[in-house]
């Protein structure tokens, strides 16, 4: 008899009368948690599975094909099997009792110590019926056995009638349940879900294709929108690819079948069984098992499978000289992946009663060796479909770069503003408030020396940036990631991107593209303008994005000075300010680098004289039709969309700045 020592400490001094000796299963009523994880719903269940557990064991040896679980009107549970039957015989070790009630009373007891009675089982601990009896305000086994048929009841943990002969039977052998759960210890509201027993019975068919499992309930336990049937026979001869085929039959998958089998391990040290797609979009899981049982937390054996998966893929990028794919990780492969994982091996062990984590460490290997090899075979058997795989993987490595990227930024942003790791070419302003700041966009480091020393240094930050940026329009997310300039201008900003972008760790209230006034300058500007509109579009929807307006020409008599932006407003000066004039100075401003500090300053960056646009979306952009076609036609990866949009508008244009 399993005895628990509890000791009483309420006082400064204490003795052997306050040393409590808890008998039998007293210790399970006591500390339920220690054994099902607590008094929850998911507790509440995990009782169901400790009984629908013994008798997959019976199956998975050989000696059951079929089960019946019913949820019966009173709220309890009956589950049977026609497997070989607890054994009711004396107990060797306990006189006067049979070997069924030392199972159902005493902790630690069972058939499952020693791979005499079971080669794979899920209970191992011998705790798993007792103590579903110790949980139970009502419970009553019936076992037929060598053609005879036993019967005793119990109520939390104690029996309550004798083991009862009740003679011969014929065609009938196996161990029937009835279990109903103990109020004092789930309350008197928490009852069983069919839907989530019925999900647990149909888990276990998938699992072990050699089983029927007989699913029945009262038709009064389904209420609301639950839609469990009353009746139902689950029996699957696929096995897990059967379940996987089922859950995705309405999702596209990067191959037309997954990849699936089942391979016995060496020297008979058990089997694994597998079935894994990869659909196109859309969130993965991963299910796995040992012995039947859910590890739900995962353990050695899907690691071992992850080891197989990511070490196939690199294995064959490398045949095929995909440099790329050395850099993929487990998670890149399986982390969106739908897998089912099932091993059945020999003396496991777990992180828990509860079971929920696999911690064997011969299990990874060969998990990993089985799998392996077949997956090795599955991606040379169709050299399309692994190409595939490979691409799928490819973009989740793309997207956790990404990913990575930003969170670096985010990171650095909540540090606060003077603390950020900025760019080494940002000038930035000495406001530590978003409020009333600017950072102007510049073109080359000659600009960017003009506009710093233009610059009110209390609100205008500057930032160069070299050349032409990337256009993101066309580019790869690897591309736009990889990308110095736009890394410089994300981080200057601090809002993050895309999905991730956050309007409040905006840097600055004014974002300016300040670019030479000429086609070099106005395609910078459109690049840039592409890249806001893909990368941040709220920010180009709150009205944070501006063009500045530099001057192209600056016209002179005398005391009076003009700027004109381009050709057409010269010509209006000209005719207008400076009219029947002769000897006007006019100058061309090569860009602004060439532009003297002051005249930028007056021309383009003193809010008092300055003329800015503001970026605007047109309206009914959330539907982002028209502009996103526009980007497209123009900035996007295909030529003859550039070549079919000038020409379908080259009527309307006067004459072109060569």
């Amino acid at each position: 008899m399993s005895d628990l020592f509890e000791v009483k400490q309420t006082k400064t001094d204490y003795s052997a009368k306050d040393i409590e000796v808890l008998e039998g299963l007293e210790p399970v009523r006591q500390r339920p948690g220690m054994y099902i994880g607590g008094t929850d719903e998911r507790a509440l269940h995990h009782l169901v599975s400790e009984v629908l557990d013994n008798s997959m064991d019976e199956a998975v040896a050989g000696h059951a094909t079929r089960i019946n679980v019913s949820m019966n009107r009173d709220g309890s549970i009956s589950i049977s099997d026609n497997g070989r039957g607890i054994p009711t015989d004396p107990h060797p070790k306990y006189p006067g009792k049979s070997a069924l009630e030392v199972i159902l009373t005493t902790l630690h007891s069972g058939g499952k110590f020693n791979s005499d009675a079971y080669a794979t089982s899920g209970g191992l601990h011998g705790v798993g019926i007792s103590v579903v009896n110790a949980l139970s305000s009502e419970m009553s086994i019936e076992v037929a056995r060598d053609r005879n048929m036993w019967r005793q009841s119990y109520s939390r943990g104690k029996t309550t009638s004798e083991l009862e002969d009740l003679g011969p039977v014929q065609n009938r052998r196996g161990t029937s349940v009835k279990f109903l759960p103990d109020p004092e210890i789930f309350g008197e509201k928490l009852a069983f879900k069919p839907s989530r027993v019925y999900r647990m019975a149909r888990s276990k068919a998938y699992l072990y294709r050699g089983v029927e499992i007989r699913f029945s309930c009262d038709p009064d336990l389904i209420k609301g929108d639950d839609k469990t049937p009353t009746e139902a026979n689950l029996h699957f001869p696929g096995g897990l690819a059967d379940y996987l085929a089922e859950t995705l039959k309405n999702r596209t998958c990067v191959s037309d079948e997954p990849f699936s089998g089942a391979v016995n391990f060496p020297d008979e040290q058990g089997r694994v069984e597998w079935a894994i797609h990869w659909p196109e979009f859309g969130d993965g899981f991963c299910s796995s098992y040992c012995n039947t049982i859910p590890t739900a937390q995962g353990g050695t054996h899907e690691n071992g499978m992850r080891g197989a998966l990511l070490k196939g893929v690199k294995a064959y990028a490398e045949l095929t000289n995909n440099k790329k794919a050395g850099q993929l990780t487990s998670d890149d492969i399986c982390g969106l992946s739908c897998a089912m994982l099932s091993v059945f091996i020999r003396d496991p062990q777990f992180q828990g009663q509860t079971k929920d984590k696999l911690s064997t460490l011969d299990a990874h290997r060969l998990t990993e060796n089985a799998l392996r090899d077949a997956f090795d075979h599955w991606l040379a058997d169709q050299p399309d479909r692994a190409n595939a795989l490979i691409t799928w993987a490819l973009d989740r490595l793309d997207e956790r770069m990404r990913r990575r990227q930003e969170k670096e930024i985010k990171r650095a942003t909540a540090v606060g503003k003077r603390k950020l790791r900025l760019p080494g070419k940002l000038t930035d302003c000495a406001s530590a408030d978003a409020e009333g700041t600017e950072i102007y966009i510049v073109e080359g480091d000659s600009a960017g020396g003009s506009a710093k020393q233009a610059r009110n240094r209390k609100n205008q930050a500057i930032l160069p940036i070299r050349g032409k940026i990337l256009n993101v329009a066309s580019a790869t997310r690897d591309k736009i990631s990889a990308n110095q300039e736009i890394k410089d201008l994300t981080l200057a900003l601090g809002c993050g991107v895309r999905e991730h972008y956050n309007g409040e760790a905006l840097r600055y209230e004014k974002i300016i593209i300040m670019c030479d006034a000429d086609v070099d300058g106005a395609h910078i500007a459109t690049l840039l303008m592409t890249f806001f509109f893909q990368e941040m579009p709220q920010l180009v929807r709150d009205g944070h994005l501006f063009l500045a307006q530099p001057p192209l020409y600056r016209l002179a008599k005398g005391g009076k000075v003009f700027y004109a932006r381009d050709d057409d407003h010269k010509d209006e000066l000209m005719a207008t300010e400076f009219a029947g004039k002769s000897k006007i100075e006019i100058s061309r401003f090569k860009g602004l680098g060439e532009m003297p500090p002051a005249q930028l300053k007056e021309t383009t960056m003193a809010p008092a004289n300055r003329t800015l646009l503001r970026v605007t979306l047109p309206t009914g952009y959330d539907a982002r039709a028209e502009v996103t076609h526009l980007v497209d036609n123009l900035m996007g990866k295909k030529p003859e969309k550039r070549f079919e949009f000038i020409k379908e508008n080259a009527a309307e244009i006067d004459q072109l700045d060569i």
